[in-house]
């Protein structure tokens, strides 16, 4: 594996790195003896429990008594290196884990997310020995419960607009203000990674600090009343003359917006975790109904329309899975940038586990609407993984807009070849190379898949030049501009997921059928099928609309329903 190749921007170069997909990611005999053992633990304890499930969800609270249960089964110590008794996973075992707890309820799965995914991550990627030794042995045990502190009432998506401060005194000591809103575990957290602005004016950077709850000045404002989620704790933090320890500053100073981002882009596959095992639950509900319930004389899983439903909720788990799966093997594996993978599996996961619950619930009919059955639950539950730790619409904007940046680099330094006429030369044989490439496909190396796979590759191969043709299009087009084409850049986007939800895929079913054979694949590879000729036809379709659309269209129709304050037709 390159460490220096990020797989999704050369994807804009019309470049599949091979050495990057293949071969697929697996576990270890060692990490599967040690799931084993906690997924065997996570089942004996929350299996039957769907009754308290229901009750916290009802009361908005998990009981003290079931925390501390989570506690003492190690689930607050599950990235936590073993020396300082944690149980040391990295983040393709950990996904695997909060799987499992997604399987049976959000809330729990949440809870112990958001201590590790991103509450106390930042301290294991950027903490100092010191730190470490002194915070890590209370957080495994859940002694301490950690919290992560960047929203704001004006800073959601625009992270880098936070207004908390903290100001450095003269002995090296900080002086912390702000409020930060929908903590999760904010009410009963002991630790806190915040982000406040740490130089003065609109521009200032932010750092990060590692903030006690005993410390004077921290105080948690009521538990929020949320539409779903409702199991865990969710609160507003008050951070009021606080003084934080010159110790405490986690990482650099005034490098707390890309420590933020990295924390959140090695936290994405817990989130993407606890969809898949959501998905699974789901799946398993709509085989139990769909076999159990008759209409017309007959098992309703026996029409071709549910086999359709229980048909795509598969391809679109066994999808996200191999996406996710992959990308936590980027971060096992020390790659140095793979943030548009993060981004793509966190997009995909969350809308895949919308679209499966709402054909489970659809599935049920009317039971599915019902409080006494899950389903209405678990819709409440996962509408939230679209919108946290990073709108959908904004990691859309930020995979296009990456890819741009990566193709505009490209395309600058042709443009300066003469600077350095030596190496221009090779610059500018690379970029013919590629060019011929783009247009005619020669050149471009064949994926080394099994022949089962060879015409699937072949598609992604196809649509990976043909992004990067578009792209250099609209980068010579627009140039600058292209900031403001929102709506390009979604489909540019779009683009990119499916190609790295399909590429993964194929590389997972190909490892498969390496070991397996491909008689004993054929379901595997009618997923590879199913998924890469619905992603063909959406592939298609957004590199046709980037010339043909209707964009201004729905621009003047916004505007004027802007000004109106709303809908102005009616029938009367």
């Amino acid at each position: 594996m390159d460490k220096n190749q990020s797989f999704a921007k050369n994807l804009f170069l019309g470049k599949i790195t091979e050495e990057n997909l293949f071969p697929y990611p697996s576990f270890t005999p060692e990490e599967q003896e040690l799931l084993g053992m906690l997924i065997e633990s996570i089942d004996k304890f929350l299996s039957g429990k769907e009754a308290m499930f229901k009750e916290f969800d009802e009361k908005a609270h998990q009981s003290p008594e079931f925390i501390n249960n989570l506690k003492e089964l190690g689930l607050f110590g599950l990235i936590i290196p073993e020396e300082y008794s944690g149980v040391g996973l990295g983040s393709k075992a950990y996904s695997r884990t909060i799987q499992q707890l997604g399987r049976y309820d959000a809330s729990t799965a949440l809870t112990v997310g958001a201590h590790c995914s991103i509450g106390m991550r930042g301290l294991l990627l950027f903490g100092n020995p010191e730190q470490k030794d002194k915070y890590f042995s209370k957080l495994a045990t859940g002694e301490m419960v950690a919290a992560f502190c960047l929203t704001e009432s004006g800073a959601g998506s625009d992270a880098a607009s936070v207004k908390t401060t903290a100001t450095k005194q003269e002995d090296g000591s900080w002086i912390l203000n702000g409020e930060k809103i929908w903590i999760t575990n904010g009410p009963f957290a002991d630790f806190f990674t915040v982000f406040a602005k740490t130089e003065s004016g609109e521009a200032g950077k932010m750092s990060a600090f590692l903030v006690e709850k005993a410390y004077q000045g921290v105080s948690s404002g009521p538990k929020e009343d949320k539409m779903g989620i409702r199991g865990s704790a969710t609160s507003t933090i008050t951070f009021s003359n606080v003084k934080i320890p010159a110790a405490n500053l986690l990482g650099e100073e005034g490098k707390g917006f890309k420590i933020a981002m990295h924390i959140l882009n090695s936290g994405r596959t817990g989130l993407g975790g606890g969809c898949i095992g959501a998905m699974k639950n789901c799946i398993k509900l709509a085989t139990e109904q769909s076999s159990n319930r008759k209409q017309f004389g007959k098992k309703i899983s026996d029409f071709m329309l549910i086999k359709e439903k229980i048909a795509l909720m598969t391809v679109d788990c066994f999808v996200t899975e191999s996406l996710v799966n992959f990308v936590a093997h980027l971060s096992d594996s020390g790659v140095n940038d793979y943030s548009m993978e993060a981004a793509a599996s966190k997009i995909f996961a969350t809308e895949a586990m919308w679209r499966v619950i709402d054909e489970a619930l659809q599935i049920a009919g009317g039971n599915g609407f019902m409080k006494e059955y899950p389903y209405e639950r678990i819709v409440r539950d996962s509408r939230i993984n679209r919108i946290f730790e990073g709108t959908n619409e904004i990691l859309r904007l930020y995979i296009a807009l990456t890819g741009f940046d990566t193709v505009g680099q490209k395309l600058k330094n042709v443009s300066n070849v003469f600077d350095d006429p030596i190496k221009g030369f090779g610059i500018l044989k690379d970029y013919a190379a590629d060019k011929v490439a783009q247009v005619t496909g020669v050149g471009v190396n064949e994926l080394n898949v099994v022949p089962e796979l060879v015409e699937f590759a072949e598609i992604y191969t196809d649509y990976a030049l043909a992004l990067a043709r578009s792209s250099e299009a609209l980068v010579k087009e627009y140039r600058k501009d292209i900031i403001g084409k929102q709506m390009m850049s979604k489909r540019v986007a779009n683009v990119t997921i499916d190609l790295l939800a399909g590429l993964t895929t194929l590389s997972r079913v190909n490892s498969m059928i390496k070991v397996k054979g491909a008689e004993d694949c054929h379901q595997e590879i009618m997923i590879v099928d199913l998924f890469t000729q619905a992603a063909k036809r959406r592939m298609n379709q957004s590199l046709r609309r980037l010339e043909k659309n209707e964009d201004l269209e729905i621009q003047l129709l916004a505007d004027s329903i802007l000004e109106n304050g709303g809908y102005k037709w009616d029938l009367l």
